[in-house]
C-alpha cells in the first residue's frame, strides 16, 4: 500500500510540476529566513548583552571632598541595587588617562591638575535601559558630594535601536515569505485535487477509502517539504563555511546547532502537513 501511495504522489507531482517547484523553492526560502531570523536574534542578544554589561557612568566628585567623604560615597554607591561594580579614579589617574588618550601633557603648561577625581559606576544589565538610566543619573546627581554625572554610552542605545528595527523588518519579510509559502502549498494541493477530481470520483464509486485519496496528496507536499529541507541544509553548510573566521558566530551556531537543524528539516514538512490537512478537510466520500 505504501508503494501505491508513493506512486500516486509522484503522479501528482508530474501533473503539477510548476506548482511543485515553486512550492519547494518557497518552502526553502521560508526555512532559511526563519533560520536567519532566529540566528540574527541570538547574535543581537549576544552583542546586546555584551554591550549592556559594559555600560558605565562617570560620577565626578567635588574638589573639596576629603578621604573620609570619598570612602563614604564609595560605600553608598556600592549599596545601590543598580551598581555592579564601582571603581575610584583619582586625579592623578585621570591625568594619566587624559594624556594617554589625547597625547597632550597639560602639566607642561599648568602647574596644577584641573581634572577631578571620580567614581566609575558599572551598571547591572537589568538596569541597562533608557528609563532606568535616566533614574540612575538623577539619583546619582542628587548625592551630596557629587559635582557632575556623565553618561557617555549613548551610542550604545543608538546601535541597539538600529538592531531592534532591523529585527522588526526581518520579521515582516519572513512573515510575508511564510504566507507566500502557505499560499503556494495551498494552491498546489487545490490544483492536484482539481486535476484529479474525475479520478477521485471514480475511486469513490469503486469503494476506495478516504485515506487512499488524501494520503497521496499529503505525500506530494511532504516530498516538497523534505526536498526544501535538504536544499536549506546545503545552503546552511555553505553559510557555515563562509563564517569560519568569525569565532563568535561559530560559537553561537555550535551552541544551538540542534535548534537550527530542527528549523531546517521540520519547517517545510510541518507547514505542508498543516496546510494539506486544512485543504483536504472538505474532501469526502460523498458522490
Amino acid at each position: 500500500m505504501i508503494f501505491f501511495y508513493l506512486s500516486e504522489a509522484l503522479r501528482s507531482i508530474k501533473s503539477a510540476k510548476t506548482s511543485f517547484i515553486l512550492t519547494t523553492i518557497s518552502l526553502t526560502i521560508s526555512a532559511l529566513l526563519i533560520l536567519f531570523c532566529f540566528f540574527t536574534l541570538q547574535v543581537s542578544d549576544y552583542y546586546s548583552s555584551s554591550l549592556k554589561s559594559n555600560i558605565k557612568i562617570n560620577v565626578f566628585i567635588k574638589e573639596a571632598t576629603n578621604k573620609e567623604d570619598k570612602e563614604n560615597l564609595l560605600g553608598e554607591l556600592q549599596k545601590k541595587n543598580y551598581s555592579k561594580k564601582v571603581e575610584f579614579i583619582s586625579k592623578e589617574a585621570a591625568a594619566e588617562q587624559f594624556i594617554k588618550e589625547t597625547g597632550e601633557d597639560f602639566r607642561k603648561i599648568l602647574d596644577y591638575n584641573p581634572l577631578p577625581a571620580s567614581f566609575v559606576v558599572r551598571v547591572s544589565k537589568e538596569y541597562a535601559n533608557s528609563d532606568s538610566l535616566n533614574f540612575i543619573i538623577k539619583d546619582l546627581s542628587g548625592l551630596t558630594m557629587v559635582d557632575e554625572v556623565v553618561f557617555k554610552e549613548g551610542f550604545i542605545y543608538s546601535l541597539l535601536n538600529y538592531i531592534d528595527k532591523a529585527k522588526i523588518y526581518l520579521f515582516i519579510v519572513t512573515a510575508i515569505v511564510f504566507m507566500v509559502a502557505v499560499y503556494l502549498v495551498y494552491a498546489t494541493v487545490r490544483m492536484i485535487i482539481h486535476s484529479r477530481m474525475n479520478e477521485f470520483e471514480t475511486m469513490k464509486l469503486v469503494g476506495a477509502k478516504l485515506s487512499t485519496i488524501k494520503i497521496p496528496v499529503v505525500l506530494n507536499g511532504l516530498i516538497a517539504g523534505l526536498i526544501s529541507g535538504l536544499l536549506a541544509f546545503l545552503l546552511f553548510n555553505f553559510f557555515q563555511e563562509q563564517i569560519k573566521s568569525f569565532s563568535t558566530l561559530v560559537k553561537i551556531l555550535n551552541e544551538n546547532m540542534l535548534k537550527y537543524l530542527m528549523i531546517i528539516f521540520f519547517t517545510g514538512p510541518i507547514l505542508v502537513l498543516l496546510v494539506s490537512v486544512f485543504t483536504l478537510r472538505k474532501v469526502s466520500l460523498n458522490i
